[in-house]
Parts: structure tokens; sequence; C-alpha cells
């Protein structure tokens, strides 16, 4: 730690080079093929397309980040986590090679994703190796048994519903009934999942209470819920100059709350946006925002903050980490990209 009472850069300055150098140090770990070796590191952005080192930005490693300041928030020592925060950030990425197969996605951070370049089937297979990578991580921790044991427990039921979240969003695919209420239960598995159990096993492997470890659910999951409908507010109304990503959502005619929320008002709206005929992307967005789309989404996601940011009013959850928490949901709830 740089000071007693480190800013959020401060802090992530201090760990985030740990977690990569820790995150090299997994993917590198036991004998394996140069080029199996070489796929996991190109997903990670350690790597390039040749195998040849690479800088290439990997994500902002937000979800170990909860791991090391909920368990901060509890008293315990970040450094004592850390095995954890690379394990989740590991399966994170797992996901991600497997949702980019599942949706056909050819790129990925501005190069092409793992499956495009080297097939389906080693895509699948590295994916697989990340999975099982990410709970060699998590059995690293030198905490006491029952602590680990519980952490890999949290951890393998959140593996459960992210699987269901995801079994949920392909479903959809083929679906033009599908309503708001089940989107939302679609993300609780897809996205808020995970970031619950970042802060669970935070506060898991801290010794922290039952009641303490589920207030940190509580904000993860929040947090989680109100990150995605900002994501789906800003595909719709984002300014893609400041994003850097097109607003594409209602030219792929993508399932997100604000149409979702508008198309079950509006069943003329379902059917125009779900048909088979060209849409009018502007009287569509005009129509969402009209039907309370935008503002319902919007709305929710500050609702969600709040509640997340209310969960941490709890005895046993102190500061720093309280005030770093609340400092990281509020850069993440209200940014632009």
């Amino acid at each position: 730690m740089t000071t007693d009472k480190p800013s959020l850069p401060e802090y992530l300055s201090s760990w985030l080079p740990r977690i990569e150098r820790d995150m090299r140090a997994s993917v590198n770990a036991g004998e394996q093929p140069t080029a199996l070796n070489a796929m996991l590191r190109y997903h990670l952005g350690f790597a390039n397309a040749d195998g040849s080192p690479s800088r290439v930005a990997g994500g902002k490693r937000i979800r170990p980040i909860l791991v090391l300041l909920s368990c901060e928030a509890c008293g315990g020592d970040p450094d004592v986590a850390l095995p954890a925060a690379v394990a989740v950030e590991l399966l994170h990425n797992f996901s991600l090679i497997h949702d980019d197969i599942e949706d056909g996605d050819e790129l990925r951070r501005g190069r092409q994703t793992l499956w495009k370049l080297h097939g389906l089937a080693q895509g699948i297979n590295t994916g697989d190796a990340m999975f099982a990578q990410a709970h060699q991580a998590l059995e690293r921790l030198t905490v006491p048994a029952e602590r680990t044991l519980a952490a890999l427990r949290a951890f393998d039921d959140m593996c459960v519903h992210l699987t269901i979240g995801q079994h949920l969003d392909i479903s959809f695919e083929t679906r033009e009934d599908v309503s708001a209420a089940e989107y939302m239960r679609m993300i609780a598995g897809k996205t808020a999942a995970l970031t619950a159990v970042c802060c669970e096993i935070g506060g898991l492997v801290a010794g922290a209470s039952p009641a303490a470890v589920a207030r940190l659910g509580e904000f993860g999951r929040s947090l989680g819920l109100a990150f995605q409908l900002q994501d789906d507010v800003l595909g719709i109304w984002g300014d893609s100059a400041q994003t850097g990503k097109p607003q594409n959502d209602l030219g792929h005619r993508k399932k997100t709350l604000p149409i979702l929320f508008a198309a079950d008002q509006d069943p003329a709206l379902r059917a125009d946006y779900f048909g088979p005929n060209p849409i009018d992307e502007r009287a569509v967005k005009a129509r969402i925002e009209q039907l309370g789309g935008r503002a319902h989404t919007e709305q929710l996601s500050t609702g969600l903050l709040k509640a997340g940011l209310a969960a941490l009013t709890h005895d046993e959850l102190r500061a720093p980490g309280t005030t770093l928490l609340t400092a990281l949901a509020s850069s993440l709830i209200g940014r632009v990209s």
C-alpha cells in the first residue's frame, strides 16, 4: 500500500501490476505445449498471434480489484486474497472465450478472437484450460481450509449461474417474446453473479461473518446489474466519439432492457422490431424513449447503485476498503465507455 488511505488511482497502480504478474504465472504454470500456452497468453493480451510478447490491453481487471477491496473491507490482508483475485479474472476470461464462440464474434478488443485465429476446437479447448487454471489459482489460497472450501463452493455456484445466464441469452436469440423480467434474470446470471462472488470471496478469505459476506454479495450483485443496464443505455444513446464504440444495438436488433421494456408496452413495436422487415432505427429509438425505455433503465441502474452502496453500511465493513469500493462503483456507473 502506498499510504494509509490511498486514493482509488493509487490503489489500482499498486495492485494491477501484481494481478498481471500472478495471472502470467498462473497461465504459464505446469507442463503444457508451447502453442497452447501462446493461445492462453494471446487471449489475455500477453502475447501476439505468433506468441511473441505483447502489451495489448486485456481489460480493466475490475473483478480482481473487487476481491481485494472486499477482503480489505473486512479487515483482511489483500495479499492473501491475491490468488482468488487471479482466479476470478481467469474465470471471466474463460467465459469470454466461450462467449465469442457461441456468439460468432470475430473481434475482441480490436484483435481477432481466439477461435477465429485458431479454430473452434482449439478455442473451446483453450477456454477449458483457462477454466481449470482459474480453479488452480483459487486452490493456492493460504487461509484456513474451511475458508478455501467456502470460497471454492461460492466460486462453483457462480459458474453454474453463469452458464444459466448464458443459456438464457442464447435462447433469446430465436425468441420474439422475451420480456423485460426475463432479461433481468438473464443478466443476473451472466453478469451480476460474477461481480457478486468477487465480493463474497473477498469476505470469505478475510474470515468475515455470513452477514458481512452477504452484504458484500449484495453490493457486487447490484453493481453488476447497474453496470450492465448502463451499457444497455450506451448501446443505443451513447456518444460514439466518447465511448469509442458504435451505437449498434438497434441495428443488430439486440434484446436489451430499454427495448424490451418498451416492447412489453407496445405490441406493434415488438412486431416491427423483431419482424423480418428493415426498421427505421431513428424512429425506433424515439419510440423506445417515448415509451420510457431509457428513463426506466437509467432509473433502475441508479437505484441499484444506491442499493449496492447502502449494503456496504455494516458494522464489520470498514474503510478504506468500503471507501474505495464506493469510489470504484461511482467510477463505473456514470461512465461514457
